[in-house]
């Protein structure tokens, strides 16, 4: 197929954390507000002439300082952030808002504020810990907003001048939902049974939206939207199989590269930074403020295992298949990275249950955080392939 003309601009993005659009931002005057997971409800860093950026920690190498603050037992996103954090990466942003998704993150935010990692030379930088819910109910939607009011909109506020108004948040959303709705679009390219569009360019374009000022980058998706329309496939789908990928956080494209270069087109992405259900748009009615609906509809789609009700956590299996039926998917690789809890329960049991109740078959990995070259995870993609193909053969059996 023929390259996106945008591709190298989005590719580039994703090669540093303070990437050239963020650097621009804050040279106007905008408020650059740093972020590590899903459950922050994005529209609410993106109020006024603030704007957010999600952090990732490109080409991790060495982690030996974090590792000794943290113990080589947490999680490397963790640690590839507090090692990044160590070494001065962080030091344009204004803020960081963490909520407690799970212990490890907290760890590591923690460890950065002790050691003065972020904030140098601003005496308005501020770090806030938010409480998040761990069941959907109305005491956790009551808890979600208390926390989104305590330490997203009045430091914010406070600190920067941040209209944080109905209104002002109404605005927000609109424009969220706009690139959502672009994104959602692109992702569409993805069902066909010859796409235009490959898991992993589609990969570098959803993560470039999490990690730059979006009003930035609306142009440029609008553009690629179009160029899509009239992008002509390749002459023969050229992957053996299609798979969904599942689980914790994927900044790093050479992990979706991978799998892709082993022989399956990424068809659809149930994880952390991705678009399902990462660019749902938000439904706002006039009836009610704009903070609760958000944080409602924030809470009730979240796909985190840190959400431990009966509820949630079989709709987590539900949710994968029934992504994996729209997006014709033939199976399902489900990840995570290395020592990170909750989703080492989640995979285990999403696993089995994808398995044995909804029968697809599925390859169940760890992996680092920035996974290189890796000539084991690639022999075990390849022969998860094989093992699809040969179910094909015999006639879709399950085993």
């Amino acid at each position: 197929m023929k390259d996106l003309k945008h591709l190298i601009t989005f590719e580039n993005l994703l090669q540093e954390a303070n990437n050239d659009l963020i650097t621009k931002a804050r040279s106007e005057g905008n408020v650059c507000v740093a972020y590590v997971c899903e459950n922050t409800p994005e529209p609410l860093l993106n109020l006024g002439k603030a704007f957010s950026a999600r952090l990732r920690a490109p080409r991790t190498g060495s982690m030996e300082m974090a590792t000794y603050y943290m113990t080589s037992f947490l999680c490397e996103y963790t640690r590839a952030l507090l090692e990044r954090a160590l070494e001065g990466g962080y030091q344009f942003a204004d803020c960081l808002i963490a909520p407690d998704g799970c212990s490890m993150m907290n760890r590591c935010v923690e460890n950065m504020e002790l050691l003065k990692t972020m904030g140098k030379d601003n005496p308005r930088f501020f770090f806030e810990n938010m409480e998040i819910p761990m069941k959907g109910d109305d005491n956790g939607l009551n808890l979600y907003v208390l926390q989104c009011k305590n330490h997203i909109l009045k430091p914010l506020h406070e600190k920067y001048g941040i209209d944080v108004s109905d209104a002002a948040i109404r605005v927000a959303v609109a424009e969220h939902n706009h690139v959502c709705e672009l994104i959602r679009a692109i992702g569409e390219f993805r069902k066909g049974p010859n796409p235009t569009i490959t898991g992993y360019e589609y990969h570098v374009i959803t993560l470039a939206t999490y990690v730059a000022p979006k009003a930035e980058l609306i142009p440029l998706l609008e553009e690629t939207l179009e160029e899509l329309k009239t992008r002509e496939p390749e002459a023969k789908f050229p992957f053996r199989a299609r798979v969904v990928v599942v689980g914790s956080e994927v900044d790093d494209t050479d992990f979706i590269k991978l799998i892709e270069d082993c022989g399956a087109y990424v068809c659809a992405d149930r994880f952390c930074c991705g678009s399902l259900p990462g660019r749902d748009p938000i439904v706002l009615t006039d009836d009610e403020d704009a903070l609760t609906q958000i944080c409602r509809q924030y809470m009730m789609r979240g796909q985190c295992p840190r959400y431990m009700d009966t509820s949630k956590m079989e709709g987590r299996r539900a949710y994968v298949n029934q992504v994996a039926k729209e997006y014709g998917a033939d199976g399902i690789i489900y990840e995570q990275i290395k020592f990170c809890d909750p989703w080492a329960y989640e995979k285990m049991i999403g696993a089995a249950d994808l398995r044995n109740k909804y029968g697809y078959p599925v390859l169940a990995v760890d992996r680092p955080y920035s996974i290189g070259v890796s000539g084991q995870m690639r022999t075990r993609v390849q022969a998860f392939i094989e093992s699809i193909e040969i179910k094909q053969i015999q006639g879709g059996a399950n085993e």
